[in-house]
């Protein structure tokens, strides 16, 4: 499938299609025009054709050999490919998460944000004790979002394998937010509280004392807020290459799960 077959699709089923709206792509693609290196023999694909591919094994995270067989190039070419137009992206400035400053600084207009985290299932590991998850029963990575609840905007992430509990993340990513900004969590950030007054769990019930109608209450509300976290994390899974067993080398992970962070922070202003 070349750009050149699908460029007069409709921006929904261009959407649906890649995995990112056509005004982003056109950016995506004028970046790579710019910035992608040029020595060497030309490329048999376009920097269009090359974006289009990436996109492709994110959206479909089909193996590499199977996209160099369907592109007419070899799996070496395929995996080049890739890198280079992830790292080009990268290094353009224009796919960054605004950061942990956003929450630092005094004059932050975010009010409240939502922290939760997903594992994602890999390979086994040599190190099979630091991955393995308790949660998931087999060997994952974690990435942990925090989420302006006003424009749904993912502010930062942060990585660890899965083995590490959520709050513990939590901790070592260093955050350091405002006690002005209000932050919502699941059950698996308790005692986030010391770290951060102006934050909500849910009240957690036990044998002797269950909880009241309005704690109950109370947990609703909160639930109804923090499923706004949930569903960016299913947007960002529409990639494959974030839902499935991870294949790759881990070392690049997080580049890439920023990087579609970013763009689907960039898809957020357009309808």
């Amino acid at each position: 499938m070349k750009y050149a077959d699908i460029q007069n699709l409709s921006d929904a089923k261009f959407k649906r299609l890649t995995g990112v709206p056509h005004p982003i792509f056109k950016q995506m693609v004028a970046i790579l025009e710019k910035t992608m290196p040029t020595f060497g023999r030309p490329p048999k694909l376009s920097r269009a054709d090359q974006l289009l591919l990436t996109l492709m094994y994110w959206r479909e995270y089909r193996t590499q050999f199977h996209i160099g067989q369907a592109y007419g190039i070899s799996e070496s070419a395929v995996c080049r490919t890739i890198q280079q137009v992830e790292n080009t992206l990268v290094e353009s400035g224009q796919f960054t998460l605004p950061g942990k400053k956003k929450l630092q600084a005094s004059d932050t207009l975010i009010e409240v944000v939502i922290v939760d985290a997903t594992e994602q299932p890999i390979e086994r590991p040599k190190n099979t004790k630091r991955h393995f998850s308790g949660k998931r029963k087999c060997h994952t990575q974690k990435a942990q979002v925090i989420v302006n609840l006003t424009t749904l905007e993912i502010v930062t992430t942060a990585f660890s394998e899965g083995k590490k509990h959520d709050f513990k993340l939590f901790k070592e990513s260093g955050q350091g937010m405002i006690q002005t900004i209000t932050c919502l969590a699941d059950s698996g950030y308790q005692g986030i509280v010391k770290i951060h007054k102006n934050s909500q769990t849910p009240q957690k019930k036990s044998k002797h004392h269950p909880l009241t109608k309005e704690e109950k209450a109370v947990n609703r509300a909160l639930a109804k807020a923090r499923i706004y976290g949930e569903h960016v994390i299913g947007k960002l899974k529409i990639f494959r290459i974030l839902k499935e067993r991870y294949r790759n080398r881990r070392k690049r992970f997080g580049l890439r799960f920023n990087l579609i962070a970013s763009i689907y922070n960039l898809s957020l202003g357009i309808k």
